[in-house]
């Protein structure tokens, strides 16, 4: 087996052990009357006898892989339920139904989503048993623009902000930040309208170090952060002239006081919400670990909170390659360093791409001045979700056949970089790493492999 084929094996593997539905069935079982949910730290239980409905709901992409985990241990005791997912991360659910949205820029079935998912809570009462499915993308396929008497941000106002948040390379903590401050159900919103039903959110995380509040904006957790935040954050990024008249108004009215917080600590509303994180990124690291081990590498995992400018980290990665390909580190070989986090794009051109396909391509061309250097090297960078940015891939791939490729066909690797446009050199030397919807969403997973 080549290392091109170990690493996409490793990779493979890191998705498998982050698959919604076996988590799903391993953590949550029903024990005589008992609904039972066991995780590493935490353990909840939910006498049924007590509820006289259980109702789904949910929305991120890996939702619809989580429900049908939850199908297959409840079954017919679900009475009703509604996930929104991104369009074409689906499955064939039997009690829940499936509502599919525009990610990352969310359109008016992300609205309706938000509205529907939002009665079918309001409409709980104290003996309905709420489950709810969150996981990374959420924030955008539940979209409700704030209103009320005083304000009324649009679905317009809130791609606009989306646009300027996505381009200028503000990270995923926050973009969410504004996100719970210009919705009706973020930032802790959505417990609002459970309340009295009890609701167990049950959380896959796609944020660096797992933060709850900013895992799909928080929906059901108690928002830690402020209009003054989010104001703070537009004057970082100079975007504060940019913004639509009715956000600017309700962020300055909010820092003003003049507009209610998102609901904090101790809110009355969360008395009957819990919140249980079943699946992170660094479960995905260690079954990449272990899978790489089995194929004769000696793995080693940085970390699970990589951050920074994609083109940028791809730079340490470089070097590690070749400090590991001149016996530099203290290593053994063949090695199979291992990462994940999320990077970060500042779009500086209109092309194509995401940030694994940019790291991917920022690493071969660490490599131009010495091609030879690639000849033991495999880099790949992947998105657990198999969508890197706006495109069908999931990711990218570095090696010593990409940069023949390249040679061959006569690109020049600066002109698609600067136009953004990691997607189409990929696509036309073979770099492309392309696994489909994989229906999970844990970060980016990032393998190099050095003999």
């Amino acid at each position: 087996m080549k290392k091109t084929d170990h690493a996409n094996t490793i990779f493979s593997a890191a998705l498998k052990r982050v698959d919604p539905a076996l988590m799903l069935k391993e953590l949550v079982s029903v024990e005589g009357n008992r609904l039972v949910i066991r995780t590493e730290t935490d353990t909840a239980e939910y006498d049924l006898s007590r509820y006289s409905s259980i109702v789904v709901v949910g929305a991120g992409k890996a939702s619809a892989k989580m429900a049908l985990g939850l199908e297959a241990v409840l079954g017919d005791r679900i009475s009703s339920g509604l996930v929104a997912v991104k369009e074409g991360h689906t499955e064939k659910l039997q009690y829940v139904d499936l509502i599919e949205a525009a990610h990352p820029m969310p359109d008016e079935r992300c609205v309706e989503a938000a509205k529907r998912i939002g009665k079918i809570c309001s409409d709980a009462d104290e003996k309905t048993l709420i489950l709810n499915l969150i996981s990374g993308g959420g924030s955008a396929l539940l979209t409700a623009p704030y209103q009320d008497e005083a304000y009324a941000i649009s679905l317009d106002d809130i791609q606009a902000v989306t646009g300027l948040l996505l381009a200028c390379g503000a990270v995923i903590q926050e973009i969410n930040v504004i996100r719970k401050h210009l919705s009706a159900v973020q930032g802790g919103r959505l417990a609002g309208f459970a309340a009295p039903a009890t609701m167990v959110s049950l959380i896959l995380s796609d944020v660096i170090g797992d933060p709850l509040t900013s895992i799909a904006s928080g929906p059901t957790v108690p928002d830690p952060t402020t209009y003054r935040d989010a104001r703070n954050i537009f004057r970082k990024y100079n975007l504060e002239e940019k913004l639509p008249e009715s956000v600017s108004r309700i962020i300055a009215d909010g820092v003003a006081g003049k507009v209610q917080e998102t609901p904090g600590e101790g809110d009355e509303i969360f008395r009957t919400v819990r919140n249980v994180l079943i699946g992170t990124n660094i479960s995905a690291l260690y079954a990449a670990s272990e899978e790489a081990e089995k194929l004769g590498y000696a793995p080693v995992i940085l970390t699970s909170q990589l951050t920074g400018e994609a083109r940028e980290i791809a730079k340490l990665f470089s070097g590690m390659a070749k400090d590991l390909s001149l016996n530099r580190l203290n290593f053994k070989k063949p090695a199979c360093i291992i990462a994940g986090g999320e990077t970060t794009v500042t779009l500086k051109g209109k092309g194509k791409g995401g940030r694994n396909q940019e790291m991917a391509l920022a690493f071969l061309m660490e490599f131009l001045d010495d091609p030879e250097g690639l000849e033991k090297v495999v880099f790949l960078s992947g998105g657990t979700d198999g969508n890197d940015g706006p495109t069908d891939a999931a990711g990218g791939v570095a090696h010593s056949g990409i940069m023949k490729a390249m040679q061959d066909a006569d690109l020049d690797p600066a002109e698609y970089i600067n136009n953004s446009d990691s997607y189409h050199f990929l696509k036309k030397t073979g770099g492309l790493l392309m696994t489909g919807p994989t229906n999970t969403n844990v970060c980016d997973v990032q393998i190099l492999l050095v003999e």
